[in-house]
C-alpha cells in the first residue's frame, strides 16, 4: 500500500493541462459556454491606456498652476477666477487654461491643457454671468485651494498599451470579465473543460426511480460522482450501471475510455465479482497503483490508457459511497482541476478545534465526517469541528449532515476537546 501523498503525486504526474479553446468572454445566453469561471490559457495585454487621458476624479473646477497659491495680495483670502468652459465626461476640452481662468469639469472628464489641479465643487462658490456673455466666475477660499495634481488621475495610471493585465492560469471571475472587456477582448483562450465518464458496477444496484427488491440497493454513487465531477469543472457523461459480468463492464469501459477521465465505482476490491482490474488490463489500461493507506478508500485503483493520441485517466473507486467521495476528492478532483488548467491542486485544508473528545480506531489515516462552525474567541478564532456519529463507509445519511472531513493521521488515537486538527471543508 502506498501513502495518500504518494498516490496523489502519481495522479498529478500522469495528468497534463488540457488543450486551449476559444470562447466568448461573456455570452448573452446562459446556456452558451463562455469564459466565466474558466482558466486562462494565454496572457492578456491591454490595447489601450486607462485612463486614456488625464481625468478629473470629481466634479469641480480645473485650475491653472499660478492660481494654486492664493490671491493677488498677501492679505487676500480668496481667489476669483473666470470660468471659460464646461467639460463633461465624453467631451473634449476646447480651450487651454491660462492664469486667472478656470474650467468647470465633471468626474471622468479630460483635464484641459494648462490645468494643474481640480478643486471639488463643494469648496467653491459659483456665480453665473446674468448677461450670458460668459459662464460666470468661481470664488475659492485660499484655505480650500488644492495642491498641484490633486484630484487628477494621470493618463495610463491603471493600464498602459502593451501592459500585461492577466496571466495564463488566472481563474476568470466577474472582475476579470470586466477587465477583459476594458481591454477590448470579446473572445479569449481558456483551458478546455475535461470530459469525464462515470460508471458504477454491481448486480445489487437499481436506478433511483426504482424501489429496491430483496438484496438490492439504489445507485447513489453515480449521481453523487456525476455531481462532484461537474462541480469540479468537468463535462460529465453518466454511463450508468454495469452488471457484474465482464461483457457488460467491457462495453461501458470502452465507451468511458473515449473521455479524458473515466471514474468507476465498485468492483475494485478482492471479491469474486470484483472484475474491474481484469477488464481494465484487457482494455490496455496500465495500472499505476492499487490500494492506498487510507480510511475510507483503501481499495482505490488508478491507471492510464493511451490510444490514438488520447490519454485517459482511470480511477477505480471503492463502492461504498463515503469511500467513493473521499477518493474522488483526494485524487479525481485534483486531476480534473489540473486538466482544466489549475495546476497541481491538493485538497484545501483548514485548521479547526475539536468541540469534543474523540477516539480514533485503526492504524490508517482517516477522513472523518464532521460538522464545522466559524470560530469564536473561545476557540482562538479557529473554526470548531464536531465529529458526527458516523457508522462507516456506507453511511451516506450521516455524510449528508457533514460540511467537512476531519483528517486524523495514523498513529494517534485519542483526542481531547480543543485539540487542533486539519479539516477539508466541502464548501471550499
Amino acid at each position: 500500500m502506498i501513502s495518500i501523498n504518494e498516490a496523489l503525486q502519481f495522479v498529478l504526474d500522469q495528468t497534463r493541462a488540457g488543450r486551449a479553446v476559444r470562447v466568448p468572454v461573456l455570452s448573452g445566453q446562459s446556456e452558451t459556454p463562455d469564459a466565466l469561471g474558466r482558466i486562462l490559457a494565454e496572457d492578456v495585454t491591454s490595447d489601450i491606456d486607462s485612463p486614456p487621458h488625464d481625468k478629473a476624479m470629481m466634479d469641480g473646477f480645473a485650475l491653472h498652476g499660478d492660481n494654486l497659491t492664493g490671491g493677488d495680495g498677501p492679505s487676500s483670502s480668496h481667489v476669483e477666477l473666470q470660468v471659460i468652459e464646461e467639460v463633461t465626461a465624453g467631451t473634449v476640452p476646447s480651450k487651454t487654461l491660462a492664469s486667472g481662468k478656470a474650467s468647470r469639469i465633471m468626474t471622468g472628464a479630460p483635464i484641459p491643457a494648462g490645468a494643474s489641479a481640480v478643486v471639488m465643487v463643494e469648496r467653491t462658490e459659483f456665480q453665473a454671468d446674468p448677461s450670458g456673455e460668459s459662464l460666470g466666475t468661481v470664488r475659492i477660499s485660499c484655505a480650500d485651494l488644492p495642491s498641484a495634481g490633486e484630484n487628477i488621475l494621470p493618463k495610463a495610471t491603471s493600464l498602459a498599451v502593451g501592459q500585461q493585465v492577466l496571466s495564463k492560469g488566472t481563474t476568470l471571475r466577474p472582475i476579470e470579465i470586466g477587465l477583459l472587456s476594458e481591454v477590448g477582448r470579446t473572445g479569449v483562450d481558456v483551458f478546455a473543460r475535461p470530459s469525464v465518464a462515470v460508471m458504477t458496477s454491481g448486480d445489487e444496484l437499481v436506478t433511483p426511480d426504482k424501489k429496491p427488491g430483496p438484496g438490492q440497493i439504489r445507485n447513489s454513487n453515480n449521481p453523487m460522482l456525476v455531481a462532484l465531477a461537474r462541480r469540479a469543472g468537468g463535462i460529465v457523461k453518466d454511463l450508468g450501471i454495469a452488471r457484474d459480468e465482464e461483457g457488460d463492464i467491457r462495453r461501458l469501459v470502452a465507451e468511458g475510455l473515449t473521455h479524458d477521465i473515466l471514474i468507476l465505482s465498485g468492483g475494485v476490491s478482492a471479491g469474486v465479482l470484483d472484475l474491474i482490474p481484469k477488464v481494465l488490463a484487457d482494455a490496455g489500461v496500465e495500472q499505476i497503483f492499487h490500494k492506498v493507506n487510507l480510511k475510507p478508500g483503501k481499495p482505490m485503483w488508478f491507471g492510464v490508457h493511451e490510444s490514438d493520441g488520447r490519454k485517459t485517466l482511470v480511477f477505480g473507486l471503492p463502492g461504498n459511497p463515503v469511500s467513493s467521495l473521499v477518493c474522488f476528492e483526494l485524487f479525481a478532483r485534483a486531476a480534473i482541476e489540473k486538466l482544466r488548467g489549475a495546476g497541481d491542486v491538493a485538497l484545501p485544508m483548514v485548521h479547526a478545534r475539536l468541540s469534543q473528545a474523540h477516539q480514533q480506531r485503526g492504524d490508517r489515516p482517516v477522513y472523518f465526517p464532521a460538522a464545522i462552525t466559524n470560530g469564536e474567541a473561545a476557540s482562538g478564532g479557529l473554526p470548531v469541528a464536531t465529529p458526527l456519529p458516523w457508522q462507516g463507509s456506507a453511511d451516506l445519511a450521516t455524510l449528508a449532515q457533514a460540511d467537512c472531513l476531519i483528517y486524523f493521521p495514523a498513529g494517534k488515537n485519542s483526542y481531547t476537546a480543543g485539540d487542533v486538527v486539519e479539516a477539508y471543508r466541502f464548501d471550499d
